[in-house]
């Protein structure tokens, strides 16, 4: 959690590496407390806008949140919350997610629909909110790095830089 603007309006991270793994006995339980903790957090934090930013790297497709538990949450959040919502980031996103975002676009309002942003790299994420206010995972530095490695190496081979190239054969 953390603050942007003058007002310091809420900006909260929400780290799906960290869910419980869906195989768990409790899981629905876990999960249900779970929602009700991050709605009466919110409700307490949140009295003028606010971006949620959903750290999406480096989580098991077994840690991601259902359909169901997602929609359940869109339905219970307060009218107060859904509108005072200015952006929801999802770092990293997976096709996954990107998948389940367009099958449920209509079903969800345009207006929160407008509010979802995909954003690929920290450093992306770095242009768009003061990153000073917001802790990152270890886990997630690593898996942006890894990516950007990857990426780098990609683009390296399509451009057929030879000295790239070395870099890639170590």
């Amino acid at each position: 959690t953390g603050y942007y603007g003058d007002g310091l309006n809420a900006i909260i991270v929400f780290t799906a590496c960290f869910l419980p793994d869906s195989s768990r006995t409790d899981y629905n339980y876990v999960m249900e407390n779970l929602f009700l903790y991050v709605i009466s957090t919110l409700e307490l934090m949140v009295a003028e806008d606010y971006m949620i930013v959903y750290l999406n790297g480096a989580t098991p497709r077994r840690r991601m949140p259902g359909l169901g538990w997602m929609k359940k949450c869109y339905q219970m959040i307060d009218r107060r919350l859904r509108k005072n919502l200015k952006s929801f980031i999802i770092v990293h996103p997976s096709w996954f997610i990107r998948t389940i975002l367009a099958v449920t676009r209509p079903f969800i309002s345009s207006k929160f629909s407008s509010k979802i942003q995909y954003v690929n790299t920290l450093a992306e994420l770095r242009e768009m909110i003061p990153m000073e206010y917001v802790h990152v995972p270890d886990s997630i530095v690593k898996y942006d790095e890894e990516k950007c490695i990857k990426r780098r190496m990609r683009t390296s081979c399509l451009s057929n830089d030879p000295e790239m190239a070395s870099v890639e054969q170590e």
